[in-house]
């Protein structure tokens, strides 16, 4: 019997496991690099071991020596890092751990995608051809580059233009590298449209295979998924899928002797008489990021059925009949109108109203979060992004649509940007809340708009009013003379009192206000003409609004770290940088200044000092959570100042070099 797991992960999978296993009365174990010393999922455990190195989670002989430091007698690997590598799964077991995976040589069938698309070709499961880069010609394109071994979207590249291909495929294996420590890459036929559908199986090491049920996965960027669903829309409407894909599922698990949780990811058609015409991806030995909506729908615990199933139980015949509809948003620090670029930094606050379970499994309407957040919690550089996912559960689809949209609009994410709204407006579009959801999504719908922030202009003047009528009753609170008097009061009719801020799109917001004796006037300011003041307090303003025989009240809370302020209300949270009165000289940016947007390290650089550059051109790699960054030209113009080298560490913010335009003026307030 397992008495004691060590998770080889961090962050919200390890919390996941962890819980699991407290409600079954097992011991847990952490392990930890120097970035996570403080992290959620340290605390949660019974026993800690630090690991030497920010890669020490890729460090089998570190891992299996804090199992035994530690009196751990069983390993759950998570998902990335080395959980579908072969030989950390045979170490485990060969130093006498129990391996709560599928047996290694299943493993290693599926870890090389290459082998593992010919071994399913042989047991009669549809694929796609694989392409060798070195032989692919002008009428194959476009082709998709793959990362043999890993996936989570890392080392993958879309490839249109024959001429770019053997520089994507370099980047593509230095990302593979990085992420899995095989550069292994191929090529696959690119369909431009298709859903992204793939089966949850379970298998016991009695001969049961269980396919628990299909997810799909198709709202993506950058290959990876942002938003998953279970039921999928596409085999609910494509008569008699559900079947045969359950049973190329099926095939896939046998034909390998798996054990545990696994997924088979496929590829499928949704046109014309292609319909529901599949193609084997590849097959996931562990549990999926996005196995919560899998739990959700069958009543499940996937990882208590893991532990079981790794003790030696035997599954029941057939798995339980799904029900109701599943949705998971995954909440990234990453800013989607910039190319996705990821965040770093400390998150203060983050909390989601009305949350009705963590990791846990749900009877009825409600929101599942799953997080490694605590508020303080710093997002690193070193791993993944990804701070949260809030899953909602409801009888049908567009139950937990709603659900999990206003549930992601009233969260509480005070710090790093995020893409929260982003999901949001996802969530609710009318092609998404159709079922119209494949690959192509953010390329057929406009990316700008699906990225503006929920908050419009008005909530958002709204919301800069609010901060400065908390901003001035925190200083009346503190004041010593005169402390209950309204900030910039007089005895006379006075001027108007000035606030400035900037909202993350770097949108200047100036409130100038004051109070008579017929109460608050703002001046100039076509959003906000209408609104009076209800009540002001340093942590929640609510103002009034409309005409004067029906006025509405909304309330805002205000919460301040130093000059950044967040306004969260149900128009929509705004985040606003408070500006300096008198600002200093030195704090401007000369125009054309490219400015780091995430700590880093310099791969390599695409220009000298001194070379005529075009808008958009590459002259800066930087790699960061584990994935390549470009930074561009932002004009024409010639590079006057570079400030880098290859191996170079960067800090966010850190100016990298400049692009001088004499057409253009300096840029006091930043750079472009």
């Amino acid at each position: 019997m397992i008495t004691r797991v060590l998770v080889a992960n961090r962050g919200e999978i390890a919390r996941r496991v962890f819980a699991t296993c407290r409600r079954l009365g097992i011991g847990t174990v952490a392990v930890y690099t120097d970035p996570d010393a403080d992290a959620a999922h340290v605390a949660d455990a019974d026993a800690r071991v630090r690991l030497e190195g920010t890669r020490g989670y890729l460090d089998p002989a570190q891992l299996i020596a804090a199992a035994h430091a530690s009196g751990a007698d069983a390993v759950h690997p998570g998902y990335g890092f080395l959980s579908e590598n072969a030989e950390f799964a045979a170490a485990v077991q060969d130093a006498g751990l129990v391996w709560i995976g599928p047996p290694a040589a299943a493993v290693a069938a599926m870890g090389s995608k290459i082998e593992a698309k010919k071994m399913m070709a042989a047991a009669g499961v549809p694929v796609l051809d694989e392409l060798d880069p070195d032989t692919v010609t002008t009428d194959m394109l476009p082709v998709l580059i793959k990362a043999s071994a890993g996936g989570g979207g890392r080392g993958m590249r879309v490839v249109r233009d024959l001429s770019g291909l053997p520089e994507q495929v370099q980047a593509a294996r230095r990302e593979a590298q990085s992420a899995f420590g095989d550069p292994t890459v191929f090529c696959e036929r690119y369909l431009d449209s298709g859903h992204h559908v793939e089966v949850q199986v379970m298998a016991d090491a009695h001969g049961t295979v269980w396919a628990v049920g299909e997810r799909e996965c198709s709202i993506q960027r950058r290959h990876q998924k942002i938003i998953e669903e279970a039921p999928s829309p596409l085999v609910e409407r494509v008569a008699g899928m559900r079947d045969k894909l359950f049973e190329a599922a099926r095939l896939a698990a046998t034909a390998i002797g798996y054990t545990g949780a696994g997924t088979v990811e496929f590829m499928a058609s949704d046109g014309g008489d292609s319909a529901g015409e599949f193609f084997f991806l590849e097959m996931n030995t562990r549990l999926q990021v996005e196995h919560p909506v899998t739990e959700l729908t069958t009543g499940l615990d996937l990882v208590e059925l893991q532990l079981l199933i790794a003790d030696g139980a035997a599954l029941d015949p057939a798995p339980p009949t799904p029900r109701g509809s599943a949705i998971e948003a995954r909440l990234y620090a990453e800013d989607p109108a910039k190319n996705w670029q990821p965040q770093a930094g400390t998150v203060h606050h983050f909390a989601v109203p009305g949350t009705t379970t963590h990791f846990g499994l749900l009877d009825r309407i409600g929101v599942r979060l799953d997080s490694g957040l605590t508020d303080g919690t710093v997002i690193s550089v070193f791993y993944d992004p990804m701070m949260a996912k809030v899953i909602s559960y409801a009888p049908t689809r567009h139950q937990a649509a709603k659900l999990l949209a206003d549930a992601l609009a009233r969260a509480r994410i005070h710090g790093v940007r995020t893409n929260r709204d982003l999901l949001v407006n996802v969530l609710r579009h009318s092609a998404f809340v159709d079922g119209a959801t494949d690959t192509a999504f953010f390329d057929t719908h406009d990316l700008a708009t699906l990225a503006a922030p929920i908050a419009d202009s008005r909530a958002t003047a709204m919301s800069a009013v609010a901060a400065a009528l908390a901003d001035a009753a925190h200083n009346r609170s503190t004041a010593t003379v005169l402390g209950a008097a309204p900030s910039g009061w007089r005895n006379l009719a006075s001027g108007y009192q000035t606030k400035s801020y900037e909202d993350l799109e770097g949108h200047p917001h100036d409130i100038r206000y004051r109070f008579t004796r017929a109460g608050l006037q703002i001046a100039e300011h076509a959003d906000v003409k209408d609104i009076a003041l209800v009540s002001a307090a340093p942590h929640r303003v609510v103002l009034t609004a409309g005409t004067q025989g029906l006025r509405v009240d909304h309330p805002f809370d205000v919460t301040r770290y130093g000059d950044d302020v967040f306004v969260d209300s149900p128009l929509g949270s705004v985040a606003l940088v408070a500006k300096p009165r008198f600002p200093d000289p030195d704090d401007a940016l000369a125009h054309g200044s490219l400015l780091a947007p995430m700590p880093g390290s310099v791969l390599r650089v695409g220009a000298a000092v001194g070379d005529t550059v075009v808008a958009g051109q590459p002259l800066i790699w930087l790699e960061a959570m584990k994935m390549e960054h470009t930074i561009t030209a932002p004009a024409d113009g010639v590079l006057v100042e570079l400030n880098v080298e290859p191996g170079r560490q960067v800090e966010v913010g850190a100016i990298l070099a400049r692009v001088d335009n004499p057409g253009q003026a300096d840029n006091p307030g930043g750079a472009p």
